[in-house]
């Protein structure tokens, strides 16, 4: 059976009525195979599973790539075809903000002003804004995000159990292509260059847990220097690092207790290609 796509609120609203245990997949579409893992992930908690498309204009700063970031609709709904998605949700702007959107939602400065959010600053008010939104307009009883974007994660889930919305949020795990790349739509944009060089990013993750691991001990300035050695090998090799932090994975706060599960995370432009990855150890 085809994948229905949908551009309206109240034709969504219609399809879902009656189905209390949807399972849902927000995106902006440019669709790679992590996000067909996590619609194949919504189908063991729920259905029918909807895949939301859009381009959320409000966590993209005026200097950041709105305008040139891939409208793919087409070959995404043959994608989503594939993996048996139920329904598209595809709304062009004006349907998701008919007037300017006043209302927003604010996540605490603590989670939200702190690594992607001090790189880009008002981006985490942006996710949560729209995603709250799709929350209301899905009502789904479950949403699947990715591990990759961790600190989206981590907000999301807070977000969820302050506001009491009824969603169950699961975690997926990163998909990675098999030189460890994390896929990402913004992979598209690398030269075969810049493509090759890319899975440092995740070698340079894994030496600093493996270094942190051997040191058995943790503290400021053994971390500061782990992680300055990290952005120092990335530099050294063309990358301009924004962040490479180890932080708790329950708060994203500096560890302070040698068994604290922990993560890290960097983020750091590749030319002109800002990439993102976590390892959690």
């Amino acid at each position: 059976m085809p994948v229905r796509v949908i551009h309206t609120l109240a034709e969504l609203r219609a399809a879902l009525s009656g189905h209390p245990r949807t399972a849902f997949v927000p995106t902006m579409g440019n669709l790679h195979q992590g996000h067909l893992d996590l619609v194949r992930i919504a189908h063991e908690h729920g259905g029918p599973v909807v895949t939301s498309i859009f381009v959320n204009r409000l966590q993209f700063a005026p200097t950041e790539d709105f305008d040139r970031y891939p409208r793919t609709l087409s070959s995404d709904v043959e994608a989503l075809e594939r993996v048996r998605c139920d329904i598209v949700f595809a709304p062009d702007e004006h349907e998701l903000y008919p007037e300017p959107q006043g209302f927003k939602l604010h996540p605490p400065a603590e989670i939200a002003d702190i690594l992607e959010g001090r790189s880009r600053p008002g981006f985490f008010t942006g996710v949560s804004t729209v995603v709250h939104k799709l929350f209301n307009i899905v009502q789904p009883a479950v949403a699947v995000f990715g591990k990759k974007d961790y600190q989206q994660l981590m907000i999301i889930r807070r977000m969820v159990a302050q506001m009491a919305l009824p969603v169950e949020i699961v975690a997926a795990e990163t998909t990675r292509a098999a030189d460890g790349l994390a896929l990402s739509s913004r992979n598209g944009y690398l030269s075969p260059t810049e493509r090759a060089e890319a899975p440092r990013l995740a070698r340079c993750l894994g030496q600093l847990a493996v270094s942190l691991r051997a040191a058995g001990r943790i503290h400021s300035a053994a971390l500061s220097e782990l992680e300055t050695a990290a952005m120092r090998e990335l530099e050294q090799h063309g990358w301009a690092p924004d962040y490479v932090a180890v932080r708790r994975r329950r708060d994203l706060l500096i560890p302070s207790a040698p068994d604290e599960a922990l993560v890290v995370l960097a983020a750091a432009r590749l030319g002109a290609t800002r990439l993102i990855d976590n390892l959690e150890f």
